[in-house]
């Protein structure tokens, strides 16, 4: 029989929950032991992409999960009667990302960068066990809760984030530089142009390639963190980035902004890039696009503090070692997070500039340890259906 289990959250392919959601729910929609089911319907948007035989297999899954949606939507549904496992997502202050509902085993997936976490213990009682991406992480979960801590590593999908050659889109005589995820603080997206700036100053051939864009710009207007101007927003919403760029010093032939870009397609930018940065203040898991880059044989300039500290090992990323301490935002506590230092920065772009050779090692030693080290959503799907299946 398969053990219906319910994911509190959506599956798309536009951004972290969703990626994830999607994935799994992919996975599993043919498995033997598990019949997935989503906490919000999966629509043709969320599977904007994503290929005809990819989306043939899972499509009988996801009329399934719709239904079963719907029927949650009446208040008729006793999850534990049905015996359905019910995994729920806990954000910021480990808060629910959608209202509680219990099931025959309750599991809490915990993903949170802000360490204020002050009554922890009794927002945890509901669950049988907690599940979280990095060690980092678990180990703030364990001070706080007496609750089963599991760490189970975000993945990439191996059938799209692979070496490959280019496409020759792009002017061959540039270096390409990528950094993604959302503008904001803990991204560090002004650490990202000050260190860029300074290396700009000296290669006119440089060109940051930023794929920022997010479902919710109104997040990421006015931030300025270390830069001298801010991010400004137009009347309709959206974001100001290549002016905010050139404000910030970056010359306009030296900067692309990447539109919305579904996840399947990113490997198609990526495999364009001389390196990726990303120099994150903190992450709860390990840094999807970092892992998707190294993925791609793409050597990543990583900050090595909280959750990517998982994924620095040797020789497989350019680490930035020097974390310094970090003032929390208003609200927030950042026990744990790392400022990382431009001169470092703007080093490790110069050696992976001048250093063909360690560009093209550390670019091998990534790809080679994603697979390695078992960082796929197969992986991930294996491992977290044995942890659920263990609970019963």
């Amino acid at each position: 029989m398969r053990r219906p289990v319910l994911m509190r959250w959506q599956a798309n392919n536009s951004f972290g929950w969703g990626i994830m959601g999607l994935n799994l729910f992919q996975y599993w929609a043919s498995d033997p032991d598990v019949q997935p089911l989503m906490g919000h319907t999966i629509g043709p948007r969320d599977v904007h992409c994503v290929d005809p035989l990819r989306l043939l297999a899972l499509s009988p899954a996801a009329v399934a999960s719709n239904a079963f949606v719907e029927e949650v939507a009446t208040g008729q549904v006793d999850l534990r009667q049905r015996a359905v496992v019910v995994i729920e997502g806990l954000g910021n202050g480990l808060t629910l990302v959608m209202p509680h509902v219990a099931g025959i085993r309750n599991v809490g997936r915990c993903i949170f960068e802000n360490t204020r976490i002050d009554g922890a213990a009794q927002r945890l009682e509901h669950y049988d066990s907690l599940i979280c991406g990095s060690h980092w992480s678990a180990s703030l979960l364990r001070q706080a809760s007496d609750k089963p801590v599991t760490v189970i590593h975000e993945g990439i999908d191996p059938g799209l984030f692979f070496p490959g050659p280019r496409s020759g889109a792009l002017n061959p005589g540039r270096f390409y530089v990528f950094s993604g995820g959302k503008i904001e603080f803990r991204k560090a997206h002004d650490l990202v142009l000050l260190a860029f700036r300074q290396f700009a100053e000296r290669h006119d051939d440089a060109v940051l390639v930023a794929a920022w864009s997010s479902p919710w710009p109104q997040m990421s207007a006015g931030f300025q963190g270390r830069l001298g101007a801010p991010l400004h927003s137009r009347d309709n919403g959206t974001l100001e980035i290549q002016r905010w760029v050139a404000e910030n010093g970056i010359r306009p032939h030296q900067f692309i902004e990447l539109p919305a870009t579904p996840n399947a397609l990113m490997p198609l930018v990526l495999r364009e890039m001389d390196c990726a940065l990303q120099v994150s203040r903190c992450e709860a898991c390990t840094n999807l696009p970092a892992k998707e880059a190294m993925a791609c044989g793409v050597p990543v300039i990583l900050a090595d503090n909280t959750g990517a500290h998982d994924l620095v090992a040797a020789d497989n990323c350019v680490a930035v070692r020097c974390q310094g301490p970090v003032a929390a935002p208003p609200g927030w506590a950042t026990d744990g997070w790392g400022e990382s230092r431009v001169d470092e920065i703007a080093a490790a772009l110069e050696t992976l500039y001048t250093d063909t050779q360690t560009r093209k090692r550390v670019a091998a030693r990534g790809a080679a340890w994603i697979l390695e080290n078992h960082r796929t959503w197969g992986d991930h799907a294996v491992a977290l259906k044995a942890h659920l299946l263990g609970l019963l």
